[in-house]
């Protein structure tokens, strides 16, 4: 009973970067179906579903987000690589990984318990009746459980400590472009509606077929399968229609990422601060200065922290007017645009983690607060409250969010930029805020040098991905230490940063390109309506429990 949500759990991981099986989001829920939907009930055992659902979120979790533990070691034992940091921050790091995965494993729980109790098959409708109420038992159930699913990565998404919406079940099918196109629709959550739909209608299929052969039913239909696969085809039709389409009129966008590549180790003892500021002077006049009267290029962008020191120079570590000078020689030097990440402040106590785009000097600026902070990262949930309060120390400098979702513009050519700081990327219902009927392309800035080498910076480029494929408008994405890349309206990284000899993303380095930003600015479903989708499921799903406790009852 406990081997099999485990081995589902385990066969999830496989589905994600790493590994990026394909098979494994298609395949990964069966073991569970067969604690959570067995073909007859098993006398003496409980099944205990939310236990069992547990279970597999945190066979599952414990392994997607094992990178997660460096933060603390980075933070707290300056921390270069694998190698051991000391007893406090390994503990903390650990202790960061199975407080997140043991939260996060809660929504799988909450499925598997819904599932069991609300959306659990009759074995007898579904192997002795007729084929016809047969499909349609075993078509509603599926659909149920499908809506449960989307419903639960919904909730996980927005609740406790503003959630945590990473790796669901539609981001492990970002290699399946076909599939993913209908995000501009339903929002990634949306797409896990698939696997779960067809994972359900299978084991129903599955079970009549061994039943029927064992002499224990007479019902041998497929026809729900057949439905499941159809829906498939639609959804994968849907997805060819917008692969193929004639490309729109555009404005080209000549753009340069900038990765310094500096560990955070480096950046909080100022250690390489004057090689840091060199390199990035002289990466962003390799292409920003002009040519014969000309510049080859429109926008230049610096990652989130790419300075070793905030612009305002809060703590008085530079000669005074140091970063004027910097800067406006550096933007004198061609007809260019600039934008880089970081921390403005209003008052002694409050700061915020921002974008900043210059154009021709420093007082030619646009600023954009970072709206969605990272909780026990950039500011401290509950601080007064014990546990939380023990805490304090490390979020002495905790910052405010943000209250604008305003587009900066560029002004030549003149395209709108939605900014998004850090894992910003991976929210969809922040980034459609910024959707105007304009040209507008995502720009994202990013430092996820706080999880060293781990996998970490696949991991987030693959949920940010979906952000252009729910608006339809082209990302680049500059990172401190990757992964640093261009993706155009489909989610197809078009070129990425990276060594030509092993491939890794960790190098210092540039990458030029030209971003097609589609003149007319049109808003997909998602963007005008956001998660409708889910939210939709998620009502569905509290109708169907309510009305049938109610009948329990009755």
């Amino acid at each position: 009973m406990l081997l099999a949500p485990l081995l589902s759990g385990i066969i999830l991981t496989f589905a994600f970067p790493g590994w990026n099986s394909d098979l494994a989001v298609w395949l990964w829920l069966l073991p569970l179906l067969a604690v959570l939907w067995p073909w007859k009930d098993a006398e003496g055992i409980k099944v205990r579903p939310f236990w069992r659902g547990y279970l597999a979120g945190l066979a599952f979790f414990l392994v997607n987000l094992k990178w997660v533990h460096h933060s603390a070691r980075v933070r707290l034992g300056n921390a270069y690589d694998n190698s051991w940091s000391g007893l406090l921050p390994e503990l903390t790091g650990w202790g960061a990984l199975l407080g997140l995965a043991g939260y996060c494993a809660v929504y799988f729980g909450l499925w598997a318990w819904f599932t069991h109790r609300f959306a659990r098959p009759n074995v007898n409708t579904l192997t002795k009746d007729a084929w016809w109420p047969s499909t349609l038992h075993s078509l509603a159930c599926a659909f149920l459980a499908a809506a449960a699913w989307v419903a639960c990565e919904w909730l996980r998404s927005t609740t406790v400590f503003t959630g945590f919406g990473w790796n669901g079940l539609g981001v492990a099918m970002a290699r399946n472009l076909p599939l993913v196109q209908a995000a501009d629709l339903v929002g990634v959550f949306g797409l896990s509606f698939l696997p779960v739909f067809v994972a359900c209608a299978a084991w129903n299929t599955l079970t009549r077929l061994i039943l029927s052969f064992r002499g224990e039913g007479t019902c041998k239909t497929r026809l729900d399968f057949t439905v499941a696969l159809i829906l498939m085809l639609i959804t994968a039709g849907y997805g060819m229609l917008k692969l193929t389409e004639k490309e729109p009129d555009s404005i080209t966008v000549r753009t340069v990422l900038v990765q310094p590549n500096v560990a955070l180790v480096d950046a909080a003892t100022g250690r390489l601060a004057e090689q840091t500021y060199q390199r990035l002077d002289q990466f962003t006049r390799m292409y920003g200065t002009a040519k014969d009267g000309k510049t080859s290029t429109d926008l230049i962008v610096w990652p989130e922290s790419a300075m070793p020191v905030n612009l305002e120079d809060r703590y008085r570590q530079l000669p005074p007017g140091w970063h004027k000078n910097y800067l406006d020689e550096m933007l004198h030097a061609g007809d260019f645009s600039l934008i880089t990440g970081t921390d403005l402040y209003e008052s002694a106590e409050i700061g915020h983690v921002s974008a900043v785009l210059f154009r021709g000097d420093v007082t030619h600026r646009q600023d954009y607060h970072k709206v969605h902070l990272v909780p026990f990262g950039e500011y401290l949930p509950l601080k007064n409250i014990p546990p939380f309060s023990f805490f304090r120390g490390m979020f002495e400098g905790a910052f405010t969010p943000g209250d604008k979702t305003e587009p900066l513009l560029l002004e030549q050519p003149q395209v709108q930029i939605i900014p998004l700081i850090c894992f910003e990327d991976t929210v969809g219902s922040l980034a459609r805020k910024f959707v105007r009927e304009a040209p507008q392309m995502i720009v994202n800035i990013t430092n996820d040098g706080w999880f060293l080498q781990s996998e970490e910076p696949e991991v987030h480029m693959t949920n940010a991905l979906f952000r252009a494929i729910e608006l339809r408008r082209p990302m680049v994405r500059a990172t401190n230490t990757g992964v640093s890349c261009f993706i155009d309206t489909c989610g197809r990284v078009t070129s990425r940063l990276s060594d030509p000899d092993t491939g890794t993303s960790f190098v210092e380095g540039t990458l030029p390109g030209e971003v097609k930003v589609p003149r007319v600015g049109k808003i997909t479903l998602y963007a005008r309506f956001g998660d409708w989708f889910a939210l939709t499921l998620l009502g569905l799903c509290s109708v169907v429990g309510l009305l049938r406790r109610k009948n329990a009852r009755s």
